[in-house]
């Protein structure tokens, strides 16, 4: 298989998609104004304590508490009464594991992790982990025995990952070296620190990609911005100096998204349909809790039987499905409702299906058998929230039955249109027209377009522009 990494840095944002031959499997977005805090490591102190919840809230800074559950504690005491183990006013060191969704606040643990690209480091631990994706029984071993001979010389837990499979012992001592030096500046810092303050910051996903996803199948990373480049090459130096070779600065004329058919790809995935190669597709719904997705056969047919139409489209169904949760990042309980089959054998092909295409998910995903009325129940985990939620806003029109783009996606769209302009000797006012539903949104934001690009702007309402839509004007 063949895997690319292209990455795409906007004023506003940065975009990195992975295709595996050639087909979008994975797209993660970072704003300049909705910056993420997923892994982030804060000084945060105890708001309130629930003793009928087994739970506590966490001030780390961000006005609604944080929630921090009764295992997620790291405390003297036995887990048998949380008032016992910590108490309100208290200082702690808390890092998010689940972002704020929606109406729901971040979620929170002592039990603090830090990735690297072969390992985890988790001081509170003293356990030794080996991926179950390391299948090789001999490789298994061997790295269940080195970790556990190099661990005898220090304090924490340490969980092998699958990129550790075939490392050299210099390796994973070098990583684990660099890991237990952050969790000392952490600490440091976390003495020093004010309360309700950031001690440490997680990677940006650039450099996430590059430690998670940057393997021996990745045969290119393009990168359209020089200074992105710059910075993801002297990363990969420290933490896949063998790959350097392998990360190219993309300068051709038209977008890279574009080039690589990723825009196209983005604008369906704002569509609740998917459409499969056979003619069938899907309907994708989500809503806070669950997300049901139904398989039709469309105009798809097949020559033989209506059975035999079922079991094919809903094959091709469970790939597309497994592909789609991905890249949309759809989280928590998930209905798929497949077409029916009335053979029990075929019902067990399409539950393997679906298990084998969720292998390539970085997700903890579970799945229950296939039941007889097709219908398939599973969870995945949910880190963050969805990319339907990321690029639209509720609709005024509509009350939440479909999405629009929002605010910051159209301010983005604009500040993209005007870079690649290049009005850098323009000394004149530049007139943005937009819908009145986003006037205010750009308002607020001219200080932001003057910084950026050094001009004058006027922003006016037109009701005869699209919500979705802008027009500038050079006077």
């Amino acid at each position: 298989m063949k895997k690319e990494i292209i990455v795409n840095r906007t004023l506003e944002e940065t975009k990195v998609a992975v295709l595996e031959d050639g087909k979008l499997f994975d797209l993660f977005i970072e704003r300049r104004e909705s910056e993420k805090i997923l892994n982030n490591i804060y000084k945060g102190t105890v708001q309130g304590i629930v003793p009928a919840l087994e739970s506590a809230f966490i001030d780390i800074g961000f006005g609604k508490g944080a929630y921090l559950g009764v295992d997620d504690i790291i405390a003297q005491h036995e887990k048998k009464n949380i008032e016992n183990m910590i108490k309100v006013g208290q200082e702690i060191m808390v890092q998010v594991y689940k972002e704020p969704i929606n109406t729901k606040g971040a979620k929170v643990t002592m039990d603090i992790s830090l990735p690297g690209r072969l390992l985890v480091y988790m001081p509170f631990s003293n356990n030794v982990g080996i991926s179950k994706n390391i299948e090789d029984r001999e490789e298994y071993d061997r790295l269940k025995t080195m970790v556990t001979e190099i661990k005898k010389d220090m304090t924490g837990g340490i969980i092998v990952r699958t990129e550790a499979e075939e490392a050299t012992e210099t390796e994973i001592r070098n990583e684990i070296k660099y890991l237990t030096r952050l969790w000392s500046s952490i600490t440091g810092r976390f003495e020093n620190a004010k309360p309700m303050s950031l001690i440490h910051k997680d990677l940006g996903i650039v450099f996430q990609t590059i430690r998670d996803c940057f393997t021996d199948d990745v045969v290119i990373m393009h990168i359209d911005s020089p200074k992105e480049l710059k910075e993801a090459t002297e990363f990969v130096k420290i933490v896949s100096h063998e790959f350097s070779d392998r990360i190219a600065l993309y300068d051709g004329n038209v977008p890279i998204f574009k080039a690589y058919g990723i825009e196209e790809e983005i604008k369906k995935l704002r569509s609740n349909k998917t459409r499969l190669q056979s003619g069938g597709y899907l309907i994708i719904q989500e809503a806070e809790s669950l997300c049901a997705i139904d398989v039709n056969s469309g105009k798809f047919t097949s020559k033989s039987s209506q059975e035999d139409t079922a079991v094919l489209t809903n094959l091709e169904a469970a790939e597309e499905v497994a592909r789609q949760l991905r890249l949309r990042n759809i989280g928590g309980i998930i209905v798929i409702d497949f077409i029916d089959m009335k053979k029990a054998s075929n019902r067990q092909k399409v539950l393997e299906k679906l298990r084998h295409a969720a292998k390539g998910d970085k997700a903890k995903i579970k799945i229950w058998p296939i039941t007889r009325l097709g219908l398939i129940e599973m969870t995945r985990q949910r880190k963050r929230e969805s990319l339907f939620s990321l690029l639209g806003d509720t609709c005024p029109v509509c009350h939440g039955l479909g999405l629009v783009l929002s605010k910051e996606s159209i301010f983005i769209n604009v500040c993209d249109e005007i870079a690649r302009l290049k009005i850098d000797d323009y000394h004149g006012k530049i007139k943005i027209k937009i819908n009145p539903d986003v006037v205010e949104y750009f308002k607020e934001r001219k200080n932001r377009l003057k910084e950026l690009f050094n001009a004058e702007f006027d922003i006016k309402a037109s009701a005869e522009v699209p919500r979705e839509e802008y027009q500038i004007v050079f006077e």
